[in-house]
Formats: C-alpha cells, structure tokens, sequence
C-alpha cells in the first residue's frame, strides 16, 4: 500500500492509536480496533496467496455485519474492489447483475446461499462461492480460478485508482448500472464529510442503512473508522430498537432517509426516548418535511439535510442546521472539494440565481459504470457529472432540488414537477406522504396522478386531498387522479418505489380532479 489515499491505510493507523477502542458492536458482540485491523490483514495476505490480485472483484450477499466489514478492509487491502448485492432481489434480479460483475469470489451468508446459487444459474456465472466470518472465507479461501484465455494478472499493492467499491443502482428506471469508486474517491468524500459534520475518535454512529447502499459506507461508517469513532452496526430498523440504541449506546450521530425519521417519530417509545446524546442526524435520499423537521426539533435533536448521488461517492450538497430556518425545503451548500453548476435547458450555464440541471465536479466523482463506457460517456459533458436532477439556486449560493428531470412532465404545453405538487399534498394534516406520478393523455399530453398515505388511523378521501391541493395549485398542476394508498412503495433505501406506482396510476378506486379549464393543448 504505497499510496496515500487507499482505504487499508486508515485501519492500521486507528489500530495503532486506539487498539482496544469499540470499532464496532454489531448487536452488541464488540469488536475492536485491534481485531479488526489483525483479522483483515490475515485475509487480504489469504488471498494473495489463493492468487487474487488487484483488479478482481469479490461479491457478496450479506446483511449488515462485523464480518462483512471485515471483507471489505481486506479487500482493501488486497487491492480488490468488493461488490455488495442486494439480498432484497430475486434470483432473477440478481443473474444478470452476477453477469456484469464478473466476481471472481462470491460471498454469502449461510441463509442467502439458496439465493447465491440460483442467482449464478440464472446469470449463467461461474464463480467460486463461501461464506463470509471465521467459519467460512476467513478460514479458507477458495484458489482463485482463472478462466479460459485469460492471463494470470500481477499481483501488486493498491494504489489510489483501483476500484474499491461496486455499487450497483437499483435499476428502477433501465436496467443496473455498476458504480465504480475507487480508493481516492471515497478519501474525499469521507474527508469532506468528517470535516463537515465534525467527526471525530469521541462519536457513536449508528449506522442503520444496508451495507448494499453507498451510504451505508460513504455516509459516516468508513470516516468513522478513519478517525477512530464506534460505530453500531443495525442489520434492520426497527424503531424500537434505534430509539433504545441511541440511549443504551450514546449514539452521537447517524445517517437516514425520511422514511426512518418518521417512522421514529410515530413508534409509542419517541416521546420518552433518550436522545440527548444524538447531537445531529444527517438525512437525504429524498425530501423532509417542514413538519417532520418540527417535530425532531422539539425533541433537541438538530437534522441537517443533504444531497448525494452513488456517482459522486456519494455526498454533493450540504444544509447546516443551523442554516435550515432560512432556507427551508434546501439541501445546503457543496461539501469541501466538490463543485458543482447549473446548466439550463439550452446547455448555457446559469450565472447567480437561477434554475437547471445540476452537474459535479471533483475528486470524489466516479471512475465509470462497470463494462459499459457508453453509459459512463453519456453521464458527463466534459468532467461535469449530469446528476439528471433539476435544481434552484439562490441569492445565498444555497440549493434546492426542484425534481428530477425525467420526473419532470409537461401538461399542455406547461411543465409540471412532481415534487412541487407533493409538497401541498403533504402540507395536508392528515397526509404523511405523497407521489405524484405522469401517465399519458389523450388531450393534455400528460396528467399527474397522486398517490397519498394517510397518517396512521386517520380516514381520509381522495375528494379531501384535491380540495385541498386546488387552493394551492394552479388548474394545470391538478392531479388528475388520486389514490389513498394504507403506505406507498419503496425501494431498499425508503425512496418512493415510481415505478410500481405507474403501473397502478388507473387502478379503480381512484378519484378524478374536477375538470380542467379549456385552454390550447
């Protein structure tokens, strides 16, 4: 390891200042900084000597563990990149992401072997398959098997332009891509990220999102070890529990998604949760609330808001909180060593104040999606990364994310953003949250329909929610349609599933807004 900014580094450097320090408790079975610098260690010299090299990557299916951390900093270690699947996806699913990730060692735990194994089938993947921990890959690593024609590759130390993470999108939209992020890209953003919130050897994360997500790496935990904190590792949220957690363990901060804070917020035991410790929760992955915000205000614990892409390793923009009040429904500033930029509709860059699309520069940026350059080509315009996300920017140089740009539809003739109409959907008292989904028509080219979750045992009617969004929308932005759904559909992060929602935007039940004034199509 000759390079400065490879992720091995930074266990062998908390191990020696802090060796019996908590690097991690993982339901309670501790870890230290110690082990876990020793165990990785003997695994990545385990694989230099079953004969993988920098350049192979390692795939697993495993929920969130020591374990699974363990693999990760020996493939750091190593030289090789770990891809982390999603043990939500079917066999189905999971064939075809085997197949572009060409893993030369799949690693699963022992109850989604079944799953492994008819995933390689489907993908038609020949891969060396074991189980992750002491029984297992640490035990015994399978000999790296080299495929026909191919040429046994150097063995050599990692440098900071090898791969080290494989994260694949969900797909929801086309089919999944393959992120590459490689050593230096997650030293930039784990720097930048602990110099924003303030990490330091004094912090507890909790870290409760899956270990197949970027964030559940790039968003605190691997700045976390880097700098000798505890993290506590969750491998399900459930409300309960994390409200316990933060007390029991002197949680000081954590990362989530919307979904998590409001399900915290509705469980029985928040209003006599301890949460004195929690000095500041990082959310992002969709839009808050302004009364959500209120409410964990009232609590004392400060949420600061945050905009990130698994492209961008993840982290982009940055809403202090105590910045919140002036700028509210914003995600913040950019994190330090990230620049970004709109760009409008006509390709021009927008100087000062102003709208468009939002593109990244900087270290942390993406090495490419794996075996598809053509892909990797259309995602920049030069070194800009296109994020595909509509932005504001204002007088204070603070952003906002309008939508996202193939969210963005237009209804005779006018554009209509999604995320602005739920908005007012979920300023209604008794809406928890909403989607607003596009579906073609005949007249007006394309309609909204709505779909809304009530708060928890309250009735409500879809005639309701569009009185209520016709004293705030203009006729054009009225969803055409309106369904009350008992919880809408998400995907492994807690964003709203569209897709499923577009399959269901004319199932019966649903109410028609009122007419819409004649007007030229």
């Amino acid at each position: 390891m000759n390079d400065s900014h490879t992720l091995g580094r930074w266990l062998v450097d908390s191990a020696r200042r802090h060796p019996t320090k908590v690097a991690i408790d993982d339901r309670g079975v501790r870890v230290s900084y110690d082990e876990l610098e020793r165990r990785s260690d003997e695994l990545a010299r385990a694989f230099v000597r079953a004969g993988y090299a920098a350049g192979d990557r390692v795939a697993t299916l495993s929920g969130n563990s020591a374990e699974h951390v363990v693999l990760f900093f020996a493939c750091a270690k190593a030289g090789l990149a770990m891809v982390p699947l999603s043990w939500r996806l079917t066999a189905s699913e999971l064939g075809p992401v085997l197949a572009t990730a060409r893993p030369a060692l799949l690693v699963a735990e022992e109850e989604l072997l079944r799953l492994a194994r008819e995933a390689t089938h489907v993908g038609d993947v020949s891969v060396a398959l074991t189980t992750p921990g002491s029984t297992g890959v640490e035990s015994t690593v399978p000999a790296r098997v080299l495929p026909p024609g191919e040429a046994w590759p150097a063995q050599r130390d990692a440098v900071d332009d090898d791969p080290v993470l494989v994260i694949f999108t969900s797909g929801s939209e086309a089919a999944p891509k393959g992120v590459v992020l490689t050593h230096a890209n997650c030293f930039w953003n784990s720097l930048a990220m602990a110099q924003t919130i303030g990490l330091s050897e004094h912090d507890v994360v909790l870290a409760t999102l899956p270990q197949f997500h970027v964030a559940a790496w790039n968003c605190q935990p691997l700045a976390a070890w880097w700098h000798g904190a505890t993290v506590v590792l969750e491998r399900s949220f459930e409300p309960a529990r994390v409200l316990r957690l933060v007390g029991d363990r002197g949680v000081t901060t954590t990362m989530s998604v919307p979904t998590q804070l409001h399900l915290l917020a509705a469980d029985p035991a928040f209003a006599s949760a301890d949460l004195t410790s929690l000095r500041q929760v990082v959310v992002g992955g969709a839009s808050m609330s302004e009364s959500l915000n209120a409410v964990w205000a009232e609590h004392g614990v400060q949420v600061a808001h945050g905009y990130g892409l698994t492209e961008a390793s993840p982290n982009v923009l940055y809403l202090p909180p105590s910045r919140a009040a002036d700028h509210p429904g914003a995600v913040g500033w950019p994190y330090p060593h990230v620049e970004v930029r709109l760009v409008d509709l006509d390709g021009d860059v927008v100087e000062g104040p102003g709208a468009g699309e939002l593109q990244v520069r900087g270290p942390g940026v993406f090495a490419g999606y794996l075996h598809d350059p053509g892909r990797t080509r259309a995602a920049f315009t030069g070194d800009w990364l296109r994020t595909g996300d509509l932005a504001e920017r204002d007088g204070d140089g603070c952003y906002r994310i309008v939508d996202r740009l193939k969210h963005i539809y237009i209804s005779g003739g006018e554009n209509v953003a999604p995320a602005e109409v739920e908005a007012v959907l979920v300023r209604h008292p008794l809406v928890a949250d909403a989607a607003v989904v596009a579906v073609p028509d005949e007249v007006w080219g394309e309609v909204g329909v709505a779909f809304v979750q009530p708060v928890a045992g309250v009735g409500l009617t879809a005639a309701e929610v569009l009185e209520h969004a016709r004293e705030h929308l203009a006729d054009f932005k009225l969803p055409r349609q309106v369904h009350v759904l008992g919880e809408l559909p998400r995907t492994g992060i807690g964003k709203v599933a569209r897709a499923d929602l577009r399959s269901h935007a004319f199932s019966p039940g649903a109410a028609p807004a009122a007419p819409r004034e004649d007007r030229t199509p």
